[in-house]
């Protein structure tokens, strides 16, 4: 593990920090009049999710964690589990819906993920950015209303509900945003 001082810490980074494993969300140099510069840093807990505003001043130290990127392969659904297996050993991996969260509609057989591990034990998961997936229901077009907004809402195979343009009808396939739960383009 390396060791950083308290003003190279970047958003992305994960520390350990008072006993815990944080990720710095957001940070901000700041160069008051009177003492000196510090870094303040958003941290968020990795583990139970607890946010804490921190300064780290140039001359603190803190352990920068690295963590272990591994991929793996979306099997398939198991009550409230959810199974991967690891691309490389061919073991399997049990993780919890509410641990993949409200993305864990956008699984599906055979997809490829990143989990982020650390002493082998998952802490994050992270689904491609973007997927295909075909509208099972989409409202018609009422003619002439430009003046509101052009979009309408549509329900997708997966049951997730996203706002696409008039042009869009029900059976198409379109690509979505699976971090912002939105629509991006048709597919070809």
């Amino acid at each position: 593990m390396a060791k950083i001082n308290g003003n190279e810490i970047r958003p992305g980074n994960v520390i350990e920090h008072d006993g815990g494993l944080w990720v710095a969300v957001r940070t901000n140099t700041v160069k008051p009049g009177k003492g000196g510069a510090y870094n303040q840093v958003e941290l968020k807990n990795l583990i139970n999710g607890t946010k804490l505003n921190e300064r780290f001043r140039s001359a603190e130290t803190v352990e920068q964690i690295r963590l272990e990127m591994k991929d793996f392969s979306f099997l398939y659904e198991q009550g409230e589990a959810l199974v991967f297996m690891d691309t490389e050993s061919y073991e399997q991996l049990e993780l919890q819906k509410d641990f993949v969260g409200d993305r864990a509609a956008f699984l599906q057989d055979g997809m490829m993920v990143t989990v982020q591990l650390y002493d082998e034990r998952p802490i994050g998961i992270s689904l491609p950015d973007q997927v295909t997936l075909t509208i099972t229901e989409a409202d018609p077009v009422v003619r002439g209303q430009t003046a509101a907004s052009s979009y309408k809402p549509a329900i997708l195979e997966n049951g997730i509900r996203v706002l696409v343009p008039p042009f869009i009808g029900s059976g198409e396939r379109i690509i979505v945003d699976t971090n912002e739960i939105t629509y991006v383009r048709r597919a070809d």
